[in-house]
Order: structure tokens, then C-alpha cells, then sequence
């Protein structure tokens, strides 16, 4: 256990949680397997960069870090991960949703049962 590496000084658990329950996230790199996930090969891909996935629970790691449970709905896979691999898809500033424009309205369907313009 000596060997963890406390790479950063500063303490994410003086603030609140980047992201909450329910919230719609993306990853922003790739996640593979470092032999903590059951049933899968170590290195073995488990999430793809800019894959959806939303935030099922919230932890700490080393009374500095948070730990965000994420479930990836379209690998299947549920994994831990770190607000600094993740970026949000519900919160995002402002400045961020007008240089999307006119796109930023296509983030509310995403991920939703039914796509927008779609009638059953």
C-alpha cells in the first residue's frame, strides 16, 4: 500500500461533489481494466472516450478524493472514476452552451428513451 500515489496536494473533500446523482456525464478518455473489475482481462477496454454514462453513487478514496460510480448503459459496465475524467452533460457554464450554439439543444435528448422528433 506504500506504493499509492497521492498525486495531487489538494483535498477534494473540503469542496462538495463535482456531480450528483443522476447526473449525465461523459468520459473524457478511455477507461481500461487495472485488474479491479471482475470477469475482464487486465487492460482490457471498458469505456470509450465521450461515452454517456450516468452517476449512480459517490464515494471517497483516501479521505482526499471522490469517487464517482458511473454506469455506462452502452458498454454495460459500471465503473469508478475520478471528476477529472469526467465532464458533465447537465451543468455545463454558459459560455460553454452558446459556443455550442445551436447544438446545445441536441444534449437534452441524449440519452433519453426516445429521440427527439421521434413519435411512437
Amino acid at each position: 500500500m506504500a506504493d499509492i500515489n497521492r498525486d495531487e496536494a489538494e483535498i477534494e473533500l473540503v469542496f462538495p461533489p463535482r456531480f450528483s446523482y443522476g447526473e449525465r456525464v461523459v468520459a473524457r478518455s478511455v477507461v481500461r481494466n487495472d485488474g479491479t473489475y471482475n470477469g475482464r482481462d487486465i487492460g482490457e477496454v471498458l469505456v470509450h472516450k465521450g461515452e454517456m454514462g450516468y452517476v449512480i453513487s459517490i464515494d471517497t478514496f483516501l479521505q482526499q478524493f471522490y469517487i464517482y460510480a458511473v454506469d455506462f448503459v452502452e458498454s454495460g459496465h459500471r465503473v469508478g472514476m475520478r471528476a477529472k475524467e469526467l465532464c458533465t452533460l447537465d451543468n455545463l457554464p454558459d459560455e460553454v452552451l452558446a459556443q455550442l450554439g445551436a447544438k446545445a439543444g441536441a444534449l437534452a435528448t441524449l440519452g433519453s428513451a426516445k429521440p427527439m422528433g421521434v413519435t411512437l
